[in-house]
């Protein structure tokens, strides 16, 4: 199938303290290189065990670049810094298009992945912070990431090496490249797996692309799990357009939020989702930041993308693609449980008995705001003093 490679293992990968256990694995296991790029990366409890980890591979001489979103992971410390390099930790600011003492024009670099040695990535939802860990007698934000062996995990690390360079700008052949550790695949590891991106720089589409698709293949049943569910036009019109053929779609939303006004946007579409006959379904325990979704249990994507049109038109995401029947089914049978045990239906009657006209109103303030922010959000304003010293 297009764009799907075949020689994988992949496992899904709680948030929280599983994620952190994992990519302490990784990078402790590495012997040639580490490839680390993320939104945010903080300098608390949880930044330092993977430093810790990065500097104990550095040790070892393994070659280790660093590249973090420069908006997003600016208040990482000095000391922090100081200390990769002092290492030999290669280390980047990913910076957007145009700068200068006031402002920058741009995109922001939200996706989080790890590969190690070429072999072995992770890529999902989850960033380096104390809120995306069971630490502290606090519970982790609900997230979710893929661990990959193989050749998507190959895939990863071209990707990573090209961010790193700024070969981005151009298409790079995967057969170009001479890795002297690249791994041997087993012919067992039967799983297809693809690589998908988002960079409106470049032109790139390709997981708003497979949402669409979903939604066009789809034949019985779709469940979404979506942190700041704001879905555009076209999204929209393809999920109605599923609903009519019958398929049955659950959206999974955060019943508490980090960012209030998101939450009331997200309020404001109910009423569409509603009169499409699709479910929605607020998760209770922690907060969701989650980007994940399967349908038929035959296909699943996971990764750092969110269905709204920052996702889309504003950032760099990455997401991966897992078109396997076991794998799949289990992804959703998980649904079917956090559905059950962690989530309060919404119910259309319920809903409007407690949505008044004030309410409707905020909801409709919300909503409009977060557009129009939406149109805006390449363009930050910054204190130039203030980056410097990070």
């Amino acid at each position: 199938m297009k764009g799907y490679s075949h020689h994988n293992k992949v496992r899904l990968v709680h948030g929280g303290k599983e994620f952190f256990s994992t990519i302490v694995q990784l990078i402790d296991g590495a012997q040639t290189a580490i490839h680390l790029q993320t939104y945010i990366f903080d300098s608390d409890e949880t930044g330092r065990i993977v430093s810790d980890a990065l500097l104990r591979a550095a040790g070892r001489e393994v070659e280790i670049y660093i590249l973090l979103d420069g908006y997003a992971s600016q208040h990482l410390s000095r000391q922090m810094i100081n200390e990769w390099k002092a290492a030999g930790i290669r280390f980047r600011w990913f910076y957007p298009l145009f700068k200068s003492r006031k402002f920058y024009l741009g995109r922001r670099m939200h996706h989080k992945v790890i590969v190690a040695d070429a072999a072995r990535g992770m890529a999902g939802g989850v960033n380096i912070s104390d809120r995306y860990n069971d630490i502290g007698g606090q519970k982790a934000w609900l997230d979710r990431a893929l661990l990959v062996e193989g050749e998507a995990a190959l895939k990863l690390h071209i990707i990573c090496r090209d961010m790193w360079t700024k070969a981005y700008w151009k298409t790079t052949n995967p057969n170009n490249y001479y890795f002297s550790y690249l791994p041997a695949f087993v012919p067992e590891a039967e799983c297809l797996v693809r690589v998908r991106r988002n960079d409106w720089v470049l032109g790139k589409n390709e997981i708003s692309r497979s949402y669409v698709e979903m939604f066009r293949l789809a034949q019985s049943r779709i469940t979404i799990l979506s942190a700041y569910f704001m879905p555009g036009s076209i999204i929209r019109k393809n999920m109605m357009q599923a609903a009519k053929r019958g398929v049955a779609i659950r959206i999974i939303v955060g019943g508490k939020t980090d960012v209030p006004i998101s939450r009331l946007a997200e309020q404001y579409m109910y009423r569409w989702l509603f009169r499409n006959k699709i479910r929605v379904f607020e998760y209770q325990e922690t907060i969701l930041h989650g980007k994940m979704a399967v349908y038929d249990g035959e296909w699943m994507t996971d990764g750092s993308y969110n269905v709204n049109q920052i996702s889309a038109y504003a950032s760099v995401e990455l997401n991966m693609d897992v078109r396997n029947t076991v794998f799949a089914t289990g992804v959703e049978q998980e649904l079917d449980t956090l559905i059950r045990n962690c989530c309060v239906e919404v119910v259309p009657e319920n809903y409007f008995h407690h949505t008044g006209p004030f309410r409707r109103l905020l909801q409709w303030m919300a909503y409009e705001l977060v557009r129009m922010l939406f149109f805006l959000s390449t363009f930050y304003w910054k204190q130039e003093k203030e980056t410097r010293r990070r």
